[in-house]
């Protein structure tokens, strides 16, 4: 798939086939976010990837909104460490952004499909991972190949009009 095509493609994906995803696509969209840009080149992420389906199963339950993660044929957990500052919080968060947006469009443009994740009980999160306690599992992305319809460009995308959000020169 072309980039702008994977970018057209790319939606939130929370129902799954169960079809396992290649071990070298999983390292592709985990390389990916690896190559993503950070602030400063700091790179303060770590991915934890978990193909386990009882793992998977545990991971579903530190966010209400985890649930999908259940099903997917595989999750990427993005960690980051501890901030000394609310500055360091920011700068990490957008980074992390940054990381997930790149591996959600290396999945689309492999037809893996991609919801994302909050984590809100850290604890449990941790001792699922085995993260250490000085780290957060900040976001989860489950990954696999959509139940429902496969990834293609979306010609008429459910978005705010184009116009109403780009502005030129001004507000």
């Amino acid at each position: 798939m072309e980039t702008w095509d994977a970018i057209r493609a790319r939606r939130n994906v929370r129902s799954y086939r169960p079809d396992p995803i290649p071990d070298a696509d999983l390292e592709r969209i985990a390389e990916a976010g690896w190559r993503a840009p950070s602030a400063s080149n700091r790179q303060h992420w770590d991915f934890v990837l978990v193909t386990d389906r009882e793992q998977l199963k545990e991971l579903s339950t530190v966010w209400r909104g985890a649930g999908h993660i259940a099903g997917a044929a595989a999750a990427f957990a993005l960690v980051i460490p501890q901030p000394d500052d609310e500055r360091m919080r920011v700068i990490d968060q957008y980074d992390l952004g940054q990381a997930t947006y790149a591996m959600m469009v290396a999945a689309a443009d492999l037809g893996v499909g991609t919801g994302h994740s909050s984590v809100g009980d850290q604890e449990a999160a941790r001792a699922i991972l085995g993260v250490p306690a000085d780290h957060d599992v900040a976001y989860l992305i489950g990954a696999g190949y959509p139940a429902d319809r496969p990834l293609r460009p979306i010609v008429k995308p459910n978005r705010r009009p184009f116009n109403e959000v780009l502005h030129h020169d001004h507000w």
